[in-house]
This record gives structure tokens, sequence and C-alpha cells, in this order.
């Protein structure tokens, strides 16, 4: 016999939350996209998406910091590396946006390539950060994490085609990056369903809004493998666009919709004199 608690949404993480994960996931994959681009020797050209992806960093990390009742205690934050995935993200954040500005400030080759690193630790930090919230279960799935890290990608690549260059090697990279977020999708979905989510996780997942941002994933998707078959600056930019804009609708709803608690489940019904009983935190 199995009694499983009620399932409630979390009230801790709100937009500004989801604000972090939207503008710093979108702003770490764009520094390593550009980061990419300079090592193929672009470096001028990813100047301005370098310092786009800096400041979307910037941005997240104050959402945050605005988010919390007494901002002073954010400092609190570096205090435990060994245990905490925020901690770890907030240490790498000074040296990643160090580096990624003065490589969008001198177009450094090197600068740069050590931001996309950093960018790459960001962006995983902060799919961890998700992954170890054990009491939300669309959170805790293991497949959640290379979700995030595809979402990241393929929003940076995007991003990188709408506001700089749209040579067809990038353009290329991102159909890869989108291409593989739709496979983490999936993953993720019948992650999910495999582990028994709880039903109001499920729904918000399945929403209107929520289709209307997959569609637009898939528009994406298909709107770069034409751009890059056919050409043209404009349908690539727009993509491009649509790539990153999709995946920020997903991730809010992700954050503030998706995020449901449930209770501790009972998998037997305990009876004195056949030994202790058990609970299973699901």
């Amino acid at each position: 016999m199995s009694e499983t608690g009620a399932a409630h949404p979390q009230k801790y993480w709100d937009m500004r939350a989801a604000g972090n994960f939207i503008a710093g996931g979108s702003g770490s994959g764009l520094i390593a996209v550009s980061a990419l681009a300079a090592a193929a020797g672009a470096a001028e050209a990813a100047a301005v998406p370098m310092a786009i992806g800096v400041a979307g960093v910037a941005l997240g990390l104050s959402l945050v910091w605005l988010e919390i009742g007494k901002p002073w205690r954010a400092l609190n934050v570096f205090l435990h590396p060994q245990t905490s995935w925020m901690t770890r993200e907030s240490i790498i954040a000074g040296p990643l946006l160090l580096t990624g500005a003065a490589g969008a400030w001198f177009a450094s080759p090197a600068a740069m390539v050590l931001a996309g690193v950093l960018a790459l630790g960001f962006l995983y930090c902060q799919a961890r950060i998700l992954r170890a919230a054990r009491a939300i279960p669309a959170w805790r799935q293991a497949e959640i994490v290379p979700f995030i890290v595809a979402t990241g990608f393929a929003e940076g690549a995007g991003l990188y085609l709408a506001v700089g260059s749209q040579a067809l090697v990038m353009a290329g990279l991102a159909v890869a990056a989108c291409a593989a977020r739709e496979a983490a999708w999936l993953a993720y979905s019948r992650g999910l369903l495999r582990s028994g989510a709880p039903a109001a996780s499920l729904a918000a997942l399945s929403s209107q809004e929520f289709k209307a941002f997959r569609l637009l994933q898939a528009a994406a998707l298909i709107g770069l493998m034409l751009s890059l078959a056919l050409g043209g600056s404009g349908w690539m930019r727009l993509a491009g666009l649509l790539a990153a804009v999709s995946g920020w609708g997903i991730k809010a709803l992700l954050v503030t919709r998706a995020a449901v608690t449930r209770g501790p489940a009972i998998p037997f019904t305990p009876v004195r004199g056949r030994g202790a009983s058990r609970t299973i935190m699901r």
C-alpha cells in the first residue's frame, strides 16, 4: 500500500530566480560560442557577442541578488564550495566576467578561450543547482543536467547568429546545438514519465504555453537548417533569435510552474511486530 503526500508548488524561486537561468544560461552559452569563434580566428567578430554574453551573466546574477530578502547575505554563498553548486557557480562567475570582459575589450583570443572554458563550467553549475533540489521531482531528474547545458549552448549559438556573424560554420554549430537540445529534451521528458513525476509538473510541461515554446524551438531548428541550405542572413538572424527566445520560455516555465514538491511516500502500511517501517522520499 502506498500513500503519497500532496504535491504543491515551491514558493521560494520566482521569475527573478528563473531570470538567472535564462540570462546566465544564454550569456554563458554565448560566451562559449564566441570563444569557439575566436579560437577559429574570428576574435574581432566575436568581441560584441562576447560582451553581450558577459552582460547576460552579470544580469542573471543581479536578479538572484535582488531576490534575496537581505541582499548583503549573498556573501554567504561563497562559504560552502565543498557542498554547494551555487557556491561553485558564484566562484566561477568572478573570473568568468573578468576574462570575458577583457576578451571583448581587447579582442584577445586567449582571454576569450579562457572565458569560454569558464562559461561551460558556469553553465554546468547552473544545471547541477537544479539537479540538487531533491524535493522537486522535475528538477532532480538526472536528465535535467544535459538538458540545461544543451539549452544554454543552443541559446548562445542562436544569439551569436542574431547579434554576430552569420557565417555558415556558425549556422552549422547552431543547428547541431539545437538538435542536441531536442535530443536532451526527449531524454528528460521520458525520464519524468519513467520516474512518475507529479501530475502537476507534467501538466505544466504539457500546457498550451509550453507547447507554444516547443513549437518555436522546432521552428528555430527548421529555420536554421533552411538558412544553412539556402543562405540568407536575415532568416538566419530570425531563426537564431527564435532558438534563444524559445529556450527562455521553457526555462521560465520549468522553474516557476513545473517546480512541484512531493511529500514522503510510504510503500507499505506499518504493522506492529513485523519489523521497522520505512519512509521513502520520492
